[in-house]
C-alpha cells in the first residue's frame, strides 16, 4: 500500500511548551487513520502543519509525494479539511458559501452547480441550500462543512472531531458518506475523535500524549496489547464467581469477568462448564486502550 502521508521526526514548541516531539507517522492511502489524544496532546498542531497553517520548528511532512515545504499549495489542494469549529459564514446562504469556496478551486459556472447539487444529495441538504447559515442547526451546520470540504474531490479528507455535539441520525448519515467516499474514490481519510466507537472502526490508529506517539498499531493489535478480554457471565451467584479466581464485577444480572486473553477464557470456561450456561465473551474496548496508554479519559473540545 502506498503512503499518502509521511511525517519523519516533527517538532513544534510555542516558548517552552513542546506541542509536538520528534513525531514520526505513515498513512496509507484509502484508510481511515484515526489520530487520538487529550486535549494538548498534540493533534490540531500536527493538522495545521500539515495544512499549511503553522510552521514546524523542525522535520519534514511529504503528502501524495510533495515536500511541504517545496511546494504548499499544491499539498492544499489536495486536502479537504472539516475544523472542530465551523469555518462557514453565517451571514451568507449555504449556496453562497459553497460557491465562494469553489471558486477557491477554480470551480466555477455549470461545475459548481453540478457539484454542489451533487454534495447536497449525498449529505441531504438539497432544502437548506437557500437558507442563511447563521440560522442552520449543528448537524445541519456540520453536513455543509463537510459539503465545503469536497468541493474539490480531495485526495485526503482531515476530519479534526467532526462529530461533536451531533444526534446518531446525523453522525450515521456523515459516516456512511464518508465511507462511501472512501471506497469509491480511494480517499484517505485523517481523523481525530473522542468517540472512540469511531477509532475502532479505523485502519490504524496512533495516540499521542504530550506531543508524543505513545502507541501505534489496528484497533485489533492495541487491543490485544493494552487490554484484556471479559467474559460476562449470567444467572450464577457471587459465590460461584469466587471460585473462578480471577476479578469480577457485578453487572446488571450478572457479573463481568476480567482475563488476560481470549485462550484464558477458553481455557475457564472449558475448566468450569458447570458454571458457563450462560455467557459472551467480548474484547476489551477502544476507551480502555487509551486510558491504559495515558493513564486519562478522552475528551473533546479545543487543544493545541
Amino acid at each position: 500500500m502506498k503512503n499518502i502521508i509521511e511525517i519523519n521526526n516533527l517538532n513544534k514548541s510555542f516558548g517552552e511548551v513542546k506541542a509536538v516531539c520528534d513525531l514520526s507517522i505513515k498513512v496509507g492511502e484509502g484508510q481511515l487513520f484515526a489520530f487520538l489524544g487529550v486535549n494538548g496532546a498534540g493533534k490540531s498542531t500536527t493538522i495545521n502543519i500539515m495544512c499549511g497553517q503553522l510552521a514546524q520548528d523542525s522535520g519534514t511532512v511529504i503528502i501524495d509525494g510533495i515536500n511541504l515545504d517545496h511546494n504548499v499549495d499544491a499539498i492544499k489542494g489536495k486536502l479537504g479539511v472539516v475544523f472542530q469549529n465551523s469555518v462557514l459564514d453565517k451571514a451568507l446562504t449555504v449556496k453562497d458559501n459553497l460557491e465562494s469556496r469553489a471558486a477557491l478551486y477554480g470551480i466555477a459556472g455549470s461545475e459548481c452547480t453540478k457539484r454542489i447539487r451533487e454534495l447536497a444529495q449525498m449529505l441531504d441538504f438539497n432544502n437548506l441550500l437557500k437558507r442563511n447559515v447563521g440560522k442552520l442547526s449543528g448537524g445541519e451546520r456540520r453536513r455543509v462543512d463537510i459539503a465545503r470540504a469536497l468541493l474539490h474531490k480531495p485526495k485526503i479528507l482531515i476530519l479534526d472531531e467532526p462529530t461533536t455535539g451531533l444526534d446518531p441520525q446525523t453522525r450515521k448519515l456523515l459516516w456512511n458518506v464518508i465511507d462511501n467516499l472512501r471506497h469509491q474514490d480511494n480517499m484517505t481519510v485523517f481523523l481525530t475523535t473522542h468517540y472512540m466507537e469511531e477509532a475502532a472502526d479505523s485502519n490504524y490508529v496512533v495516540i499521542l500524549d504530550s506531543g508524543k506517539l505513545v502507541a501505534q498499531g489496528t484497533p485489533l493489535e492495541l487491543k490485544n496489547k493494552y487490554t484484556g478480554d471479559f467474559i460476562n457471565l449470567y444467572g450464577v451467584s457471587e459465590n460461584d464467581v469466587k471460585q473462578l479466581n480471577v476479578a469480577y464485577e457485578a453487572v446488571p444480572e450478572g457479573y463481568r469477568l476480567s482475563v488476560v486473553n481470549t485462550q484464558a477464557a477458553t481455557e475457564l470456561i472449558v475448566k468450569h462448564p458447570e458454571l458457563f450456561t450462560d455467557y459472551e465473551i467480548a474484547k476489551g474496548k477502544m476507551d480502555d486502550v487509551f486510558i491504559n496508554v495515558t493513564g486519562r479519559k478522552l475528551v473533546g473540545g479545543d487543544e493545541k
